[in-house]
């Protein structure tokens, strides 16, 4: 295919493949597939094996940063990869992604410290967050608006499915080989993966002539992301939330967002286009799929701790009373993907899942012990499908308002808000349930030394206490947890309130349709 000339690059139509050729489609976005399934796995397959990383490297010190490195590089390069596949396609920036993410996992396979660990841990992240950004921004080239849905779902489903395996496999094969296979078997997948994107998305346009790449703009974007992410991971633990550290960190990320709005005004290029938010249907579409992200990584932090802390489950038996708030996240894909297509505009069905989301944190939120716990099994699953729902209906909503030009650079900024605001769900969640503990001892007038990082060894760290001191740690505890779901649920309905104000657009079925649409806006 001839390149692109840049005046032409804005608005040409890119071809997708026919929405009744389901065959067709799956076979380009089959490599898209297995780097969502590469990208989620390494998220969380490592977490099991960090005792056996330990060992092995006799290095005790750091050792989040195995995870910690990967979280923050990869939501740091996600935007990076959606702006510059703009300018230089897709399959072009996927290929770097991929074969960055080999090389790293290789390194770390290979790794002889902690430190150097960390560091290609760090490195694999930069490439992992290609392969999610590009991978979404991709789909959105193949396949019409309309018919997004069924596809996101697949990927969404991909995504939920490897997040929990992840786990389970991390576990395995650091009790049976050794952690180092955890990476060596990205080799042969990532390879794979490259081959078939590099075949399936052969339909995409090369772009042509050159990009001014806005460095100032990334380097700004970067630090906001660092100091927002090392402030919600270090905040109530490592420092107190009303720490000088935690201040500093405050501030440097209201500087640099201060700094990127400056930067972007004048900048030739910008990495974050000002028109992405002088759109209003995006704007809102973005912080509605944040809120929902924020719920999601809320209940996943909150709901094990809860059955174990609250109902005396183990941790297995709370792994698997989570289960259905995670299938029913699923289900809600599908849902939507269904709908979409049929109804043919998202604000119904995104108003239908944030409702669903409020009743199934009010429910929780308002659970005590003598709940029965099928009524609170139900009440997560209804919530679940709601915000499943919400989590693809508001991609597909704000890829729909997106020019052509800019759907690299918005999903991009779509999935770091995303990642950002389930950041903030998981502090927020701990935050609250520490603060109603320590309200709870103090109110009593506990004098024993209590670990409050004794909470997250469940009902068999609660053992070991005195009878009063577990008789007033439940009570805060239970306590916490309604907080805490009642803050999920006050977030639900903020979404609900954001997602009745947005303009209700028509999903396009075809490049034709989306070209009309964003003239007559």
């Amino acid at each position: 295919m001839s390149s692109l000339t840049p005046a032409s690059q804005a608005n040409a139509s890119i071809p997708l493949v026919s929405a009744s050729d389901h065959h067709a489609i799956m076979r380009v976005i089959g490599g898209i597939v297995l780097c969502i399934l590469l990208a989620a796995l390494d998220q969380t397959v490592v977490i099991p094996a960090v005792p056996a990383i330990a060992n092995d490297l006799n290095g005790f010190g750091h050792l989040s940063w195995i995870v910690t490195a990967y979280l923050i590089t990869s939501t740091v390069a996600t935007p990076l990869y959606g702006k510059l596949s703009d300018s230089f396609g897709r399959r072009r920036l996927l290929m770097v992604a991929i074969t960055l993410f080999i090389l790293a996992s290789a390194a770390c396979a290979m790794a002889q410290s902690l430190g150097q660990l960390i560091l290609f841990r760090a490195l694999q992240g930069i490439g992992g967050g290609g392969l999610l950004s590009l991978a979404q921004a991709a789909i959105a080239d193949v396949v019409a608006p309309r018919q997004r849905g069924r596809y996101q779902g697949y990927l969404a489903t991909v995504w939920a499915v490897a997040s929990i395996a992840g786990p389970l496999v991390g576990g395995w094969v650091s009790d049976n080989t050794s952690w180092r296979w955890l990476f060596w078997i990205n080799l042969p997948l990532g390879g794979l993966a490259m081959v078939m994107c590099y075949r399936g998305l052969a339909m995409l346009p090369v772009r042509g002539g050159r990009a001014r790449v806005d460095w100032l703009g990334a380097v700004l974007l970067a630090v906001a992301i660092i100091a927002f992410l090392l402030a919600m991971s270090w905040g109530g633990d490592v420092f107190d939330w009303l720490s000088p550290q935690l201040g500093l960190l405050a501030l440097l990320t209201v500087a640099a967002v201060a700094a990127l709005a400056w930067q972007e005004r004048r900048a030739a290029d910008p990495m974050l286009p000002p028109r992405l938010f002088a759109n209003r249907a995006y704007v809102m579409g973005v912080a509605a799929s944040a809120l929902a992200a924020l719920n999601i990584f809320l209940c996943i932090f909150a709901l094990p701790l809860h059955f174990q802390l609250v109902r005396g489950a183990d941790a297995s038996m709370s792994g698997l009373l989570v289960m259905p708030f995670l299938l029913a996240t699923v289900a809600g894909n599908f849902i939507v993907a269904w709908l979409a297509p049929r109804v043919g505009r998202m604000r119904g069905i995104l108003t239908a899942g944030f409702v669903a989301g409020v009743l199934g944190l009010a429910v929780l939120a308002l659970s005590t012990p003598a709940v029965p716990l099928a009524m609170v099994l139900m009440a997560m699953a209804v919530g679940g499908v709601g915000l499943g729902m919400a989590m693809v209906g508001t991609l597909m909503s704000v890829q729909n308002t997106l020019e052509r030009r800019d759907t690299g650079a918005g999903t991009g900024a779509l999935l770091v808000l995303r990642s950002l605001g389930s950041a903030l769900g998981g502090a927020l969640a701990g935050t609250l349930l520490t603060l109603e503990f320590r309200h709870a001892t103090a109110a009593a007038g506990v004098t024993q030394a209590l670990d409050l990082g004794a909470l997250r060894h469940g009902s068999e760290a609660l053992a070991q206490l005195s009878p009063m001191v577990r008789e007033v740690l439940a009570a805060g505890v239970e306590s916490g947890f309604q907080l805490i779901f009642a803050a999920g649920a006050v977030a639900a309905l903020l979404a609900l309130g954001i997602v009745r104000c947005m303009p209700d657009l028509e999903l396009r079925g075809s490049v034709t349709e989306h070209a009309a649409t964003l003239a007559m806006d």
